[in-house]
């Protein structure tokens, strides 16, 4: 019986089945942060259970951190007493740990895998939508609710439906200055934010097999705002180089096993899907969002389309859009480039690249702000950070910053942010705030110009 890359995972990790009903199933890892873990904890005490298998857990601390001054105590007492809170549960339970400042301390999908925590053929879960980064590695990565985080924690199992299988290819070469984010902005805004209801996402095609991990663990990342479970890339030559030598990647004959494994794992030939689209690596172009939901995306050189539904209206309405309107010559005055979607090395290469020489516009408030401890130390040692400082841009400590308001980075009230993060619903970045998603050349881009340019026209 041929079978998907997702149906090898998944039926690798079934312990039992209700008949024509939900399965249960093993996970490999449980990675759990400040904001989602308390209120699960609370629960096995209040029943008396047991953490199931502490040694399967990883905790960061990243959502509720400021980006500023690590080394002080906290000033916002809600973040103060969460990491207290997560720094005592963990400690009870003998559960591993970065704290806020240790070398490994980073947003829970950007410092998973740079560690080797993240491998192929594995389930993990976390309480956090964006889980289905680590899908990247030809993982069933997915995010869960607080009352599942509770589940994993006293079993290491969950009771799950089996999702249905979809597959996005993607063929051709991309054009100068399309990057990763542009390719998944560019898949939602033609599938729209339901698409992949009940679905877990394959990405196949000469694109993502071209595409660094990073580029993957980008589009990975946002099939959650198509609204799959989760999204998944083959293993191939690149994900194990990859995983090699990681601090905690399996080494020498063990690791020589697991490739030998994970090469087994690739979807078969005729192998079927529920659902199935194609795209041609052409016609991608340079992506922005004008709405308020990722879907709502156009090529960066075309005008906003016209709708007659009411929250179409609203959406731009909020926005201070019009249709017809084009976003080049835009002012902005803010720019963020991080998030779990965009804040690893390759990112701040990109932006370096594009910004070295210049200088940011006088407008611009621009935060750069790494994923995790060691991305901020790779900024420094390959010279970025002297690039992005004599340019103007104000470089973070690591942490999900501005992505989402749940910190001290927000945007104020009727600005535009042109971000590189995941999401640009009404007031995700502030009250009132307006996001405009983009990739990290177009906000390098952005924030040099202090207005959004038609890059393509930009790019020798």
């Amino acid at each position: 019986m041929a079978k998907t890359l997702f149906d090898k995972v998944w039926d690798a990790h079934v312990v039992d089945s209700v008949q024509d009903g939900p399965q249960v199933l093993y996970i490999d890892k449980h990675l759990i942060h400040e904001v989602t873990s308390p209120q699960a904890f609370n629960e096995l005490e209040e029943r008396g259970i047991p953490v199931f298998r502490p040694q399967q857990i990883v905790a960061t601390a990243d959502h509720n951190t400021p980006t500023q001054n690590q080394h002080l105590p906290i000033k916002d007492e809600l973040s103060r007493n969460q990491l207290a809170q997560l720094s005592k549960n963990c400690k009870k339970n003998k559960i591993t740990l970065y704290e806020l400042g240790h070398k490994y301390n980073g947003i829970v999908h950007v410092m998973a895998p740079e560690l080797g925590i993240t491998q192929p053929g594995m389930t993990m879960v976390c309480g956090d939508s964006h889980t289905s980064t680590h899908g990247a590695f030809g993982t069933i990565a997915f995010g869960i609710g607080t009352s599942q985080v509770a589940q994993v924690f006293a079993s290491q199992c969950l009771l799950l439906e089996k999702p249905k299988s979809l597959r996005v290819t993607v063929n051709g070469t991309l054009k100068k200055g399309v990057l990763p984010k542009d390719v998944i902005l560019y898949i939602i805004s033609k599938l729209g934010t339901n698409s992949g209801t009940g679905y877990f996402c394959e990405y196949a095609g000469d694109v993502f097999e071209n595409m660094s991990m990073e580029g993957r663990m980008t589009v990975c990342n946002m099939s959650i705002e198509m609204g799959a479970r989760g999204g998944m890339i083959a293993p191939d030559e690149t994900t194990f180089e990859y995983v090699k030598n990681r601090e905690f990647a399996p080494k020498g004959e063990v690791f020589d096993k697991k490739v030998a494994y994970w090469k087994t794992l690739p979807t078969d030939e005729d192998a079927t899907f529920d659902k199935e689209y194609f795209f041609d690596a052409e016609d991608i172009e340079p992506m922005v969002t004008y709405g308020t939901n990722p879907g709502m995306g156009i090529k960066i050189s075309d005008t906003i389309p016209t709708e007659e539904n009411t929250s179409f209206k609203k959406s731009l309405d909020y926005m201070n859009f019009k249709a017809g309107e084009s976003l080049i010559n835009k002012p902005i005055n803010y720019v963020f480039i991080g998030s779990c979607t965009n804040s690893r090395i390759e990112d701040f290469r990109v932006a370096a690249q594009y910004i070295k020489g210049k200088q940011k516009a006088n407008n611009v408030t621009a935060w750069l702000v790494p994923g995790s401890k060691q991305v901020e130390t790779q900024i420094e040692d390959e010279g970025l950070k002297a690039i992005f400082e004599s340019a103007g841009f104000e470089l973070r400590q690591p942490g999900c910053s501005a992505c989402l308001a749940m910190n001290d980075d927000k945007i104020p009230q009727g600005e535009y942010c042109v971000s590189t993060s995941n999401r640009n619903f009404e007031g995700r970045q502030g009250p009132g705030s307006r996001t405009i998603l983009a990739s990290p050349l177009i906000a390098a881009a952005t924030a040099v110009e202090g207005k959004i340019i038609d890059i393509t026209k930009h790019l020798n």
